[in-house]
């Protein structure tokens, strides 16, 4: 088995995940999903769009969120991801603050436009590379952007799947809650369960996380690094690392 890095295996997995989009949109501060996003479009022959904002080869707008935001409301937007400093059970995504609000501290940078994308982006992807009890917790402090809502409440968007650095999980929409799909290789699950602060449910047999292959990996190590070294020249720097 060829030697991988953990970004390399998360970046992976993502890709897997965006498979079918037509058009995935990345924030400014993600380098991995971008990676992986880029990694989907190699793989779907250029047919897919990749729009990474503050990257200007790999976005068509002109005015950065406001275009996004109009995109995703035509319904032109397939993926995108979020992440916070807290996330729990329901998929409730912190981004205000730690502890009870408004004298929450520390004071984190803001919701922007978490809420609105949640609502209307079909398949949004959680993201943490680090999995600990701090960020999954039984329930946030302050709900930035709210993982399910009321039957009554019109909603094409919303959570579809959670990647961790220990783990892959489903999100049920039906059910309101997270569903583990895989663990990733040096991790079990009585570890993951230690590390989270919400149950989840499970399958009867967990499957290991299937590590990328060589051809994986050379396309991460190549045109994938090169192009993400655009907005990201510190991350691709990373990749070639030891």
């Amino acid at each position: 088995m060829t030697a991988y890095r953990a970004e390399e295996l998360l970046i992976a997995v993502i890709a897997d995940l965006l498979a079918g989009c037509r058009h995935v949109a990345v924030g400014m501060a993600s380098p991995i999903p971008g990676s992986a996003a880029l990694l989907a479009r190699h793989r779907s022959g250029g047919a897919m769009r990749v729009s990474i904002l503050g990257d200007p080869e790999n976005t068509f707008w002109s005015d950065g969120g406001k275009e996004l935001f109009d995109c995703a409301a035509q319904g032109r937007i397939d993926a995108f991801f979020l992440s916070g400093a807290q996330i729990d059970g329901q998929a409730n995504v912190n981004l205000v603050g730690i502890g009870d609000y408004p004298r929450s501290r520390p004071r984190l940078s803001g919701s922007f436009g978490a809420a609105y994308l949640y609502h209307l982006v079909p398949k949004v992807i959680l993201f943490r590379p680090d999995h600990s009890p701090r960020v999954f917790v039984p329930k946030v402090d302050f709900i930035s952007a709210a993982g399910t809502s009321p039957p009554n409440v019109y909603r094409p968007g919303g959570p579809a799947a959670l990647v961790t650095g220990s783990a892959r999980f489903s999100f049920d929409r039906a059910r309101g809650g997270f569903r583990l799909e895989s663990v990733h290789p040096g991790n079990d699950v009585a570890a993951i369960r230690r590390k989270t602060g919400f149950d989840f449910g499970e399958p009867t047999t967990i499957p290991t996380t299937t590590p990328p292959d060589a051809e994986t990996l050379a396309l991460i190590r190549g045109p994938i690094r090169q192009e993400i070294a655009r907005p990201y020249p510190r991350f691709a720097t990373q990749l070639t690392s030891n």
